[in-house]
């Protein structure tokens, strides 16, 4: 069953979603060699705490950290560990916040150092994808506009890797809600959108295989070939005649900037 919103929930999402987009902010402003992904997950889960919200994702059927952070052949839901950066690696963050009642939902990938220019055009078209999907999250379209719009970007334009088996989807008082928000698929299938949906989407794409296996931990997802994978990700509202992005990556995009860490150039 899908929830619709009406606008004052929107807006109540919008501020988990600002906040969530500032939490990534800071980790944008510390990333560098030598930190483990443990500490990443710190600067986030200090910062989302101190500003009166939830980390959505600890605790979460057992996950026990803020955040998920996946790096290189890791697609999604890494979990934080004494793995310690390097120079040339790419790292995925994921985070949720909950806050006034209600869930938002952002990624980000970030890359350190001397990364491959093969990978940074990865990350490029997954961003593009990203608000490719995105322009088509307006009432009337179905979620199939979405998931066309990313596909065709990223896999028959460039030949990447669409994911299958893991999707976006709808959010609210529920981290995951309906409906699913695939990342390929059909233009003119799925349900229709109508204003007061409140969705994740989020292309996780990979440099070669679509195809995809769980680690023994039992969350950590890695492309199959261990090639790199990239996943950006937005909390959107439907709107008439165009889309609502609730979460940011201004300040993100600002941070990631002014660290001479992180590599910009994609």
């Amino acid at each position: 069953m899908i929830h619709y919103k009406t606008k004052e929930e929107i807006e109540l999402i919008r501020k988990s979603a600002l906040l969530l987009s500032a939490a990534l902010a800071e980790v944008a402003k510390s990333l560098k060699p030598g930190m483990s992904t443990l500490d990443v997950d710190a600067v986030a889960d200090k910062f989302i705490v101190e500003n009166g919200a939830v980390p959505s994702f600890k605790n979460y059927k057992g996950f026990p950290n803020a955040c998920c952070i996946s790096v290189n052949e890791a697609v999604v839901h890494g979990i934080p560990n004494k793995y310690v950066l390097k120079d040339g690696d790419i790292l995925t963050v994921d985070v949720g916040v909950y806050m006034n009642g209600f869930h938002a939902d952002s990624a980000y990938t970030f890359a350190i150092g001397d990364v491959a220019e093969n990978v940074r055009r990865l990350m490029a078209a997954t961003k593009a994808s990203l608000y490719k999907g995105i322009e088509k999250a307006v009432v009337g379209n179905r979620i199939g506009d979405i998931s066309y719009a990313i596909q065709e970007y990223t896999e028959k334009e460039r030949g990447y890797g669409v994911v299958r088996e893991l999707v976006g989807h709808g959010l609210g008082r529920h981290l995951h809600e309906d409906p699913q928000v695939p990342n390929y698929g059909k233009r003119g299938a799925g349900p229709v959108m109508k204003e007061g949906l409140v969705i994740a989407i989020e292309p996780m794409i990979n440099l070669r295989t679509k195809d995809v296996e769980y680690l023994e931990d039992g969350w950590t997802v890695v492309t199959r070939d261990r090639s790199p994978s990239v996943h950006f990700e937005h909390t959107v509202a439907v709107g008439k005649g165009k889309p609502d992005i609730l979460s940011s990556f201004s300040e993100i995009e600002k941070a990631e900037k002014n660290n001479p860490e992180l590599n910009t150039n994609y």
